[in-house]
């Protein structure tokens, strides 16, 4: 009969083959969103060799991005954002499962949004794509109610594996921060998902981690304490960017006389006149972590006005109302965080540990003081750069960020972004 419990053994099948299609779909997405990347790259080329005029090229390029992905959002409105939020709401049983239609709409949307620049993240749309597919699964293949839900959950773990390629990270993430349990047939259900998903992205994208550096060398324990201070700073900061994030969209919903499309237009000019000034500036900033994991550190006062910058313009894109997640570009600034510190701390360092290191620690501790889950942010950032040799000041550092955001009241970004939700549907 529809509906009726199927068996565990079907359950794992069904959540194998859907990770098939999330791993296809995402690992879709992914390459897109790097051909969008390198044609944005030679747009700016072009634009430097035009002079003057050369500015209006990354300016428009940016605004009808933006306004192209709000008006699919508009369409669809379940699309815009991150809609990680979405997931866990349907977890709580607050929200039914979203409709096919949604995949389109994020895919298309994402890919204007983030191609043109605009300073999000690939992980959340990945995860919605991902939970959507799972969903679909279960009611194709007349699962029960509770058995569709588990298929939407594991397969959004299963997105997050994609987008980042960090399969055990989704586990850890659909138990710390989507159902805040731990459960044997979530988290085998989400294993298997996982495994399919990055198996097949990694047949379409390669084998290779988000962030390839150097073995960073393991820091000595003396540095503990600073460790554990650092990590306090970036629970402060991570604070003050969900405040951030909420202020802007409570901001731009206050802006009526404006429609969202020419909202999301303006904005995204904004983000490409900061493209066109350094394009470190803009983008979801794979590559700006990329680079400083790399070595490629520049001086302090650049690191601080592009610390400054990104802070301000990372909620400005998310509030353009367009596909797009938050994990990408919080990760950037946490890299350009700790690479900072390090850079006006460096004269403390007897043992030389580099700006790469505290890059890292501070990657995964700006990550748990935002979300607020630490090992989720510990395991996603080992995964993606392989630094197994800084677990113990990552732990360290991730303890501080977690305490310290809240015990200055700030609310985990996604049950912000949840009730938002609740309030505007």
């Amino acid at each position: 009969m529809p509906g009726a419990p199927r068996g565990t053994a079907a359950l794992y099948l069904v959540g194998a083959l859907a990770g098939c299609l999330v791993g296809l779909v995402g690992g879709s997405f992914r390459w897109c969103l790097e051909q969008a990347a390198e044609l944005r790259g030679e747009l700016l080329d072009t634009s430097q060799r035009l002079g003057a005029a050369g500015w209006l090229l990354p300016v428009a390029l940016a605004a009808t991005g933006a306004a192209l992905g709000c008006a699919i959002a508009r369409r669809v409105p379940t699309a815009a954002g991150s809609g990680i939020q979405d997931v866990e709401a349907v977890w709580r049983g607050e929200r039914e499962p979203q409709p096919l239609r949604l995949l389109p709409a994020k895919f298309v949307g994402g890919l204007l949004a983030m191609g043109s620049g605009l300073l999000l993240g690939r992980e959340g749309p990945t995860v919605h794509m991902g939970a959507v597919i799972g969903a679909e699964a279960g009611r194709r293949t007349r699962m029960s109610a509770p058995d569709v839900t588990l298929l939407h959950t594991s397969l959004a773990g299963a997105g997050l594996a994609v987008a980042f390629g960090a399969p055990l990270g989704s586990v850890v993430f659909v138990c710390e921060e989507v159902t805040r349990t731990v459960r044997p047939r979530l988290v085998l259900l989400t294993l298997i998902g996982s495994a399919t998903a990055t198996g097949c992205a990694q047949w379409m994208l390669g084998d290779r981690p988000v962030f390839a550096m150097p073995g960073p060398a393991t820091p000595s324990v003396a540095l503990l304490p600073l460790f554990l201070l650092f990590g306090a700073a970036t629970g402060a900061l991570g604070a003050g960017y969900n405040r951030l994030v909420v202020g802007t969209l409570a901001f731009c919903d206050g802006v009526t006389r404006v429609g969202p499309v020419a909202r999301a237009a303006a904005i995204g000019a904004v983000v490409g006149l900061l493209l066109g000034i350094d394009p470190w500036l803009a983008g979801g900033g794979e590559e700006l972590g990329a680079r400083l994991l790399g070595g490629e550190v520049p001086v302090v006062t650049v690191l601080a006005g592009y610390l400054v910058v990104r802070f301000v313009a990372g909620p400005l894109s998310y509030a353009a109302g367009t596909p797009g997640g938050l994990f990408a570009p919080v990760l950037a600034l946490g890299a350009l965080w700790g690479a900072l510190v390090q850079g006006l701390a460096a004269p403390a360092f007897l043992d030389g540990t580099g700006a790469a290191a505290f890059a890292v620690v501070g990657m995964a501790a700006l990550f748990s003081a935002v979300v607020r889950a630490p090992v989720t942010g510990i395991v996603l950032v080992v995964e993606m750069t392989g630094a197994t040799s800084l677990l113990v000041p990552l732990l360290a550092a991730c303890f501080a960020a977690t305490l310290t955001a809240d015990r200055m009241g700030s609310v985990p970004v996604y049950d912000s972004l949840r009730l938002r939700m609740a309030r505007n549907s």
